[in-house]
Parts: C-alpha cells; structure tokens; sequence
C-alpha cells in the first residue's frame, strides 16, 4: 500500500464520515454507550488472539473485524477505503491510539493490519466514491 492509496483512505474516512453525521443530526440514531460496550469485549477478545500468536489474517481474528465492521455499520456503512481509513486514524490520532493502547500496546498495529485483511477479502462494504466515479 503506497502513501496515495493511505491518503485516498484518510480523504474517504473524512468525506464519508461528514456526509453521515450530516445526515443523521451526528449520529443520534447510535446507541454510543452500547457501541463502546461492544467495542470493549471485542477488544479484549482481540487482545486474546493477539498474545496467543494469532496473525491478523486467521480465520478467528478476522470474525472479531467481521464484528467490528459491523458495530461500525451501526454509524454508517463505509466503503473499503474508509474503513481501512478508519485504521489509520486509530493509528495516527494520538487520543485513539491511547485508547487503543490502553487494551494492549500493540492492538493499534495488530487491529490495522486485520482490517487492512478484512478490507481485501471482506464484503458489505458501501461503494468507494472512485468507484462511483468511475460508473
């Protein structure tokens, strides 16, 4: 993955994301307390996996992102670029890194490189806006 594809990721996780807190008065249809619940047990499952050698791409790693791709789908439905967007923000935001970190210091890495899998090989994902363009 070259700078260009990592940068068209950020512009469509940032594009994307204004389009539907636009749309939905900032999220209000989501239940944030139930989200950030569900975002807990995961990532404890995850960390899980993670001690015990599991790589991003195994089978069972990969339903954890199944599951958190699909608590994303509760704010809105990404397309691939967002959503590996998504990982990269975790990675750079120095708030969401610390979050992340608070679980395990390597979940930041370990989660982008499983959603960065999920992203190649998953589906469900909304169409990329070059894919539209392109259409």
């Amino acid at each position: 993955m070259g700078n260009s594809y990592e940068d068209q990721c950020r512009r469509a996780l940032a594009e994307e994301q204004a389009r539907s807190l636009a749309e939905t008065n900032g999220w209000e249809h989501v239940d944030r307390e139930r989200v950030h619940q569900d975002w807990d047990v995961l990532y404890r499952e995850i960390t899980v996996f993670l001690d015990g050698g599991c790589l991003p791409g195994d089978e069972q790693v990969q339903e954890l992102v199944r599951r958190h791709f699909d608590v994303v789908c509760r704010f809105y439905v990404p397309s691939r670029e967002a959503y590996v967007g998504m990982s990269l923000f975790y990675a750079e935001d120095e708030a969401m890194r610390a979050f992340h970190d608070s679980y395990h210091p390597r979940l930041v890495e370990f989660l982008g490189a499983a959603i960065k899998v999920f992203a190649d090989q998953g589906s469900g994902f909304a169409p990329s806006a070059g894919a539209e363009a392109s259409v």
